[in-house]
């Protein structure tokens, strides 16, 4: 019987580190149905490295949008004179669509037109069929079943690998002890929390649960200052891991106690490493892009007006996360310390 995956499969998802995570399950289900497909992907130079030697993505083609119209002509120089049985548009933005158009493939599925943007939709000749809005994670896994091809058993193999584990150890010797890791900014302001409440929480975590805080993320003007008015209010200065890169991202979450995040990449990979996330959304739609399946109960919805029960959606809501206070973030380690921190055999 012809298996339900072609040999040769690029993936078109070029940026966003969290949706980079979503598709991981995708990539781990494809090798699963066919062991000897062989899967590119098309990716940015940020998403690039935190996939790169993943074990089911035997290729990565890097786009420099940097480049502007030179990143799409560097792209085509790529691609030339090759074809894949099946491409994945998983973007529904107009730069995915153009780069679809430049890959010669067989079958390009990609989203149903009520879903795709910037005309998108123009650039495939597969559409998934037209759904509601759903969970990232699960529009993704849409693309699965139109393949027949069972999302289960989820998998991430997010890591760290084993080379990555002498890093890590080293890293966690440094901190000393227990620790918290706190993603201080995100790529749209309307997402961050602020950096004097912040302060408040990492002194709380120190003062009644004994746990040092390290702070994680890029070098992004926005970050740098939030670290900066972070170390300025907190009594208990923490570690500070901006810059680190998102491998060592990785390993510094994989070892963490638990992690504390608006919506942006690391929520994900925590979600993916399976270590307890207090996620703090009001911008954007949790039921869309909040924690899969996992640690809902250590979610803060400020999206949601009082008694609201919301579908998912692409709509978002500004100035939201001001609700959000201290004491919310406080309640939500206590569940952790008795549900998850106990669990964990931490005392």
């Amino acid at each position: 019987m012809k298996p339900p995956v072609p040999k040769n499969i690029i993936i078109v998802m070029m940026s966003a580190v969290g949706d980079a995570v979503h598709v991981l399950p995708v990539v781990n289900a494809l090798k699963r149905a066919n062991p000897a497909c062989t899967i590119t992907w098309i990716l940015q130079p940020g998403p690039a490295s935190l996939i790169a030697n993943h074990p089911a993505v035997d290729e990565i083609i890097i786009f420099d949008r940097k480049k502007g119209f030179g990143g799409f002509l560097d792209l085509r120089r790529k691609l030339a004179r090759r074809r894949f049985d099946l491409l994945l548009n998983l973007q529904v933005y107009l730069k995915a669509g153009i780069i679809t158009l430049l890959v010669e493939a067989d079958r390009k599925l990609g989203f149903d037109r009520s879903r795709a943007r910037d005309m998108n939709w123009l650039f495939t000749n597969l559409k998934i069929p037209r759904r509601p809005v759903q969970h990232v994670q699960d529009q993704y896994f849409e693309f699965l079943e139109a393949l027949g091809v069972s999302p289960t058993p989820l998998e991430w193999n997010l890591g760290p690998s084993e080379a990555e584990r002498a890093w890590q150890s080293e890293f966690v010797g440094k901190v000393g002890g227990e620790y918290a890791a706190i993603v201080v900014a995100t790529s749209k302001q309307e997402k961050d929390w602020f950096p004097d409440r912040w302060a408040a929480i990492i002194d709380h975590l120190h003062d009644q649960y004994g746990i040092r805080s390290v702070l994680v993320g890029g070098t992004t003007d926005r970050e740098i200052e939030a670290r900066e008015a972070i170390m300025a209010a907190s009594k208990n200065r923490p570690i500070d891991a901006l810059g680190s890169g998102l491998r060592n991202l990785v390993s510094i979450v994989d070892a963490s106690a638990v992690v504390i995040s608006p919506d942006t990449g690391p929520l994900h990979i925590a979600v993916a490493l399976n270590k307890p996330v207090i996620s703090l959304i009001g911008y954007t739609n949790p039921r869309r892009t909040g924690p899969y399946r996992k640690f809902r109960d250590l979610m803060i919805d400020a999206y949601a007006d009082p008694g609201e029960n919301y579908p998912p959606s692409m709509e978002n809501r500004p100035d939201r996360m001001q609700r959000i206070s201290v004491d919310d973030v406080a309640r939500k380690i206590a569940i952790w310390n008795g549900k998850y921190r106990a669990k964990a055999g931490v005392k």
